[in-house]
């Protein structure tokens, strides 16, 4: 069955509904975005999930490893997204090694597909797959066409967890399912009243459309 992370959470209270609507994930975006927090303030969300067994999600850009570190030390992560270009498999170990953590890289899917991006796959427990939009790292709202990387997805993906996102929302979510068969669908803007506000029946209604056969 697929997983789900709701992503970009600001509001305690949206990071409770998500674990008790039965997400995997949670998700707190820690470098430029109108999402954005504090690691302190992603701290306190996750303290939110005391009692569950829903993972933390650090999201983080081009910052240096270290700082990262120092980030995901303070928020408590059990998995680091990393939306970065500039990062060297020697970095994801380090984190990996310092941290114990999930590394999930994230590939930006444009309209060359994944033939650029083959070599991300590698040192990484993870591949996201989101969609290319000039001057953003993601939560962009738009989504990449899933049918045309079906085939490089399923060469490629051996070994690490496939999580799509990008332009996800209940009324499309079943779709990129049935296309990519993915592990996680992560979502953000899909299930907004505004940026960073979850809208609580959206949520409800993406987990039916995730769960539904």
């Amino acid at each position: 069955m697929t997983d789900v992370k709701f992503c970009g959470m600001t509001r305690a209270e949206d990071v409770r509904e998500a674990a008790r609507l039965g997400a995997a994930y949670v998700g707190a975006i820690m470098t430029e975005s109108a999402r954005r927090v504090a690691p302190e303030r992603a701290h306190e969300l996750f303290a939110a999930l005391e009692g569950s067994t829903v993972k933390r999600v650090g999201v983080f850009g081009d910052e240096p490893v270290a700082e990262v570190i120092h980030a995901c030390r303070i928020a408590g992560v059990d998995v680091v997204q990393w939306h970065g270009a500039a990062a060297l498999e020697s970095e994801f170990e380090r984190l990996k090694r310092e941290l114990g953590v999930e590394l999930w890289r994230v590939v930006r899917v444009g309209p060359s597909g994944l033939r650029r991006h083959r070599s991300a796959f590698d040192g990484t427990d993870g591949i996201l797959l989101d969609t290319f939009v000039k001057g953003a790292l993601g939560g962009t709202g738009s989504a990449f066409d899933w049918l045309s990387v079906a085939n490089d997805v399923r060469l490629r993906r051996v070994g690490h967890r496939l999580i799509v996102a990008g332009g996800l929302r209940p009324e499309t979510v079943r779709k990129a399912v049935d296309q990519l068969s993915p592990d996680v669908v992560d979502v953000s803007s899909g299930v907004e009243s505004a940026p960073g506000v979850k809208d609580h029946q959206r949520m409800a209604d993406f987990m039916a459309a995730v769960r539904a056969q």
